[in-house]
């Protein structure tokens, strides 16, 4: 399982396809994620993440204020107790551009949606909630993950309510319930409401596959993840995932064969380095 989660990231990073699964690589799951992995096909709302305690964002906020040099201080105190006082959008994006400049994340998406929320379009919306993943899928402090992820759920059920027909959006929406909040079946319920209206939507077959194979349901996630090659052959991510499930299955001929072709699309000496030890480990 280790490894699946390395390499997800690995691939996501080389080929900036982003925003999908298993963040949290550096630790091994706990039995209670694994067990919900477990479960996310049959129906199991198990959620391992319930006992986490969210990032406390009213305390980070004073200790990112008060690391900043004595201008800087000022400057900021006196934007937020502007934005505070005007509660416009333009004053809160003054915020948030500061934190921007800052190299702080966390703190601009947190201003950003406050500006999102009162301009109240799709797309200020959205944004804000693209970057409460983006910042997620960096982090790896569990208390500050769930929060990032209860933000970007609380922007895209936003959006949703402005267009509920968006599917980017539902797939945005569920991968922070799978990978942020542990709420597994949540995302899943989501992932099949796309697929039901559009069968061949790669992003959401897709992480519809990388669960199943969480899960150790092989066979269901070959069937999605070839149904994403059959629409598009050179889809890498997949490929690299159908490799997975061919070697959970126990046809390791085959996920060899599929990492070889991934390999070569990827193109990356790094990549092709971590390929090559990975295969001798099931040779």
């Amino acid at each position: 399982m280790r490894k699946l989660q390395f390499f997800t990231v690995f691939v996501a990073l080389l080929l900036l396809l982003g925003l999908y699964f298993f963040a949290d690589f550096k630790g091994n799951k706990s039995s209670k994620t694994q067990q919900a992995a477990g479960h996310a096909e049959s129906g199991d709302p198990m959620n391992p993440n319930a006992e986490v305690i969210a990032l406390d964002f009213d305390q980070y906020s004073k200790q990112q204020v008060s690391k900043l040099p004595a201008s800087q201080k000022s400057l900021i105190t006196g934007l937020t107790d502007k934005a505070n006082q005007a509660n416009t959008p333009i004053a809160f994006k003054d915020v948030a551009e500061f934190w921007e400049r800052e190299k702080d994340l966390v703190m601009a998406a947190y201003y950003y949606k406050k500006a999102a929320f009162l301009e109240n379009t799709e797309k200020s919306v959205t944004f804000a909630g693209n970057l409460y993943q983006a910042v997620l899928q960096k982090t790896e402090e569990p208390g500050t993950r769930k929060w990032l992820a209860l933000e970007a759920i609380a922007c895209f059920n936003k959006a949703l309510t402005i267009n509920p027909n968006n599917t980017d959006t539902k797939i945005a929406l569920a991968t922070c319930y799978t990978e942020g909040t542990g709420e597994t079946m949540k995302g899943v319920t989501l992932l099949r409401e796309v697929t039901k209206t559009d069968s061949n939507n790669i992003s959401a077959n897709i992480i519809l596959g990388k669960l199943a194979i969480q899960s150790g349901q092989f066979d269901k996630a070959k069937k999605r993840l070839e149904l994403v090659l059959s629409i598009k052959p050179d889809n890498t991510e997949a490929m690299y995932f159908l490799a997975e499930a061919y070697k959970g299955s126990g046809n390791k001929e085959k996920a060899i064969s599929l990492f070889e072709q991934c390999k070569t699309l990827v193109n990356n000496p790094d990549f092709t380095k971590e390929i090559d030890n990975y295969i001798k480990t099931f040779k």
